[in-house]
C-alpha cells in the first residue's frame, strides 16, 4: 500500500460512521493455509527453555533498540519463544476467534508473521511463515542468497543484513475489516505497536536484540513477497540478533 493510499483510508476512516461490519460476507480464516506442497517444522514448546525471573520495572526501564548485531546464531526454542510471545494463540473459540498473547481490536489478529532467517539453530537460511494454529513454521524459500534478495527493500539495509532473524509482520486487510470496515487501517498500525512492543521485552528477556523497521519501500517488498498491497501488505518490521 502506498503513501497516498494510506492516506486516503485515514481519511475516510476517521469517522465512527464507518465501522460496518460485512456480516454478509463468511468470515475470513484465523490464518492463511500453507501451500498443499509445503515444508512444515514444528517448533519447539516455548516452555522448555530455563525459566527467567523477571523484574517488570528492570525490564520496563531497560528495553532500548539494539541496531548492532555480531554473528552468534540464536536457538529454535529462543525463536520459538518470539513467536509464541508475539502472536502465539493461547485458545481458539468456536466462533474461530483466537485469544492470543497481544491485544488485538476485535481479536481479529490479522497478521501473518514472515521470517527472514539467518542463523537459528537447525534452520536452513531463508524465508519462512509462523503458522500459529499448529506452532510450526512453514518454509516458503530457502537458500542464503535470499538475504541479498531483500535487504535492498530496507532503508536501514544493516541491521536486516546482520540480524539473526528479521520478523515481517504482513496484514490481512479483509481479516480486520469483516468487523471494522474503513476503520480497520487505523487498528491494524496500532496492533502492529502491540505486537512490536512484545518482540522487544521478550528479545531482552532472552538476552538478544531488537529494533522495530518502520521504513522500507512498500511496493518491492510486497511484491517480492507475492502481495497485491491493497488486501496482503507488510506493515511493520524488526530485526533480531545477539549484540
Amino acid at each position: 500500500m502506498t503513501e497516498s493510499d494510506f492516506t486516503k483510508f485515514f481519511l475516510l476512516e476517521t469517522s465512527l460512521e464507518n465501522i460496518t461490519p460485512h456480516i454478509n460476507e463468511p468470515k475470513p480464516a484465523v490464518e492463511k493455509q500453507p501451500a498443499a506442497d509445503a515444508k512444515i517444522i514444528p517448533l519447539p514448546e516455548p516452555g522448555l527453555l530455563p525459566d527467567v525471573p523477571v523484574n517488570f520495572l528492570e525490564l520496563a526501564e531497560l528495553r532500548a533498540s539494539v541496531r548492532q548485531y555480531n554473528e552468534a546464531s540464536i536457538s529454535l526454542q529462543q525463536l520459538s519463544f518470539l513467536l509464541w510471545c508475539t502472536q502465539g494463540i493461547k485458545m481458539v473459540l468456536p466462533e474461530g476467534i483466537t485469544i492470543r498473547n497481544v491485544p488485538s481490536a476485535g481479536a481479529s489478529h490479522a497478521f501473518e508473521t514472515y521470517l527472514l532467517i539467518q542463523r537459528v539453530d537447525g534452520l536452513e537460511p531463508g524465508l519462512y511463515r509462523f503458522l500459529a494454529v499448529d506452532h510450526a513454521l512453514e518454509a516458503i524459500k530457502l537458500g542464503e542468497n535470499i538475504i541479498d534478495e531483500v535487504y535492498p527493500f530496507f532503508t536501514s539495509k544493516k541491521m536486516v543484513q546482520t540480524s539473526a532473524v528479521t520478523f515481517l509482520w504482513a496484514a490481512d486487510y479483509k481479516r480486520m475489516a469483516y468487523k471494522y470496515s474503513m476503520r480497520a487501517m487505523r487498528y491494524l498500525y496500532l496492533d502492529a505497536g502491540h505486537v512490536c512492543q512484545n518482540l522487544y521485552l521478550a528479545s531482552y528477556v532472552q538476552k538478544l536484540g531488537a529494533c522495530a523497521i518502520g521504513s522500507f519501500y512498500d511496493d518491492a517488498l510486497n511484491s517480492y513477497l507475492g502481495f497485491d498491497g491493497e488486501n496482503d501488505f507488510v506493515v511493520y518490521g524488526a530485526s533480531v540478533g545477539k549484540a
